[in-house]
């Protein structure tokens, strides 16, 4: 069975409808060469990137990447027992040959990556654990990596229509906010989801969002949006929607993949031009997300015109870092994070 976020969603109804939460298709990774899960994979590191003094941007590495390597066997489940067992056994889950504790020094040791971007699904056992996260903290900084967000999915709509409902959404996050400030991270991603018609929707996720952000501002913590299915996925409608929230610490995470707004049977049934939906988020970037999922022989992607993306991302100033997610079933893990680090800095340097 193939763990398609936005279908995950659907499923479980833990947040908006067409959203994405949990998973990309594919085969278990050959990148975990080991059964211990204090171990790292076994890709050989002289393979990871070198220095990349010469890129507009930073590369980081987000969590998802490696998703078959940490939940293994249960992405098999479907999708209602996954669900119900995130919110009462979560740690029941984490049956791949990797640990999420491990994650920032599988990123440094085996690719060369320095800064990581987490996945909440992975830690919601240790979500009320302080200590736990202190620990990740010190183990980054002894490795040398940094934390720049956590992207945090079944939490609950914050563009859901009943007030009640959104507020309980929003404080379900002020964990992943206290915790992303415990990593020194400067973000967590949030998804703007509900069920209504677009306007509804849209001023309903203005205020979820912008109660979220008011905390997450305390502490200095961004609350970015990613395009992520639904409405979210029209660059024109998120856009209004964070200069409808009006704060510096609200922004965006767009991706280069995901602008899917309705699915049907077959696939996509609308989906929004991802060069014009790029451009419209960047000018609200706080980061940056580089979807992949196939390549060609010349290590091109498949579906997104790499060159013509990152076109757009440098003629909007952004210099930060730009994260690998690399989704694909045909490659590896670590070969398909290998491919997309070696094709953004093929493309980085225009």
């Amino acid at each position: 069975m193939n763990h398609n976020r936005r279908k995950t969603l659907k499923h479980i109804g833990m947040t908006g409808a067409g959203l994405a939460v949990l998973g990309s298709s594919g085969i278990m990774s050959a990148c975990s060469g080991s059964t211990n899960k204090n171990q790292t994979t076994e890709t050989p590191k002289e393979d990871a990137t070198a220095s990349a003094g010469s890129l507009f941007f930073s590369i980081s590495l987000a969590q998802w990447s490696l998703n078959r390597s940490f939940f293994g066997a249960s992405r098999q489940l479907s999708w209602a027992e996954f669900g119900e067992r995130l919110q009462s056994d979560p740690d029941s889950l984490l049956q791949g040959e990797l640990d999420p504790i491990n994650f920032p020094t599988i990123a440094k040791n085996q690719f060369g990556i320095d800064a990581v971007e987490y996945v909440n699904t992975f830690y919601f056992g240790k979500a009320k654990d302080a200590n736990f996260w202190k620990e990740m903290r010190k183990r980054c900084d002894d490795a040398g990596v940094s934390s720049l967000l956590i992207m945090c999915d079944a939490e609950g709509s914050l563009g859901d229509l009943d007030e009640k409902a959104r507020v309980q959404a929003v404080e379900n996050h002020y964990k992943w906010v206290d915790h992303a400030k415990t990593l020194g991270c400067h973000s967590i991603r949030v998804n703007a989801a509900g069920n209504g018609t677009a306007e509804e929707v849209k001023t309903s996720a203005i205020d979820g969002l912008g109660r979220l952000t008011e905390y997450g501002a305390k502490t200095g913590i961004n609350i970015i949006v990613e395009n992520h299915g639904g409405y979210s996925s029209n660059g024109q409608w998120l856009s209004e929607v964070i200069q409808g929230v009006g704060s510096e610490y609200c922004g965006t995470l767009p991706d280069f993949g995901n602008f899917c707004i309705e699915r049907g049977e077959d696939g996509c049934a609308n989906e929004y031009d991802r060069y014009q939906g790029v451009k419209e988020l960047m000018p609200f970037a706080k980061g940056v997300s580089a979807k992949s999922h196939g390549f060609d022989a010349n290590g091109a992607e498949i579906h997104t015109d790499y060159e013509k993306m990152m076109a757009i991302v440098k003629a909007a100033g952004f210099t930060g870092h730009v994260g690998v997610e690399y989704e694909g079933d045909e490659l590896s893990e670590a070969e398909g994070i290998l491919a997309t680090i070696k094709l953004l800095e093929r493309v980085g340097e225009i």
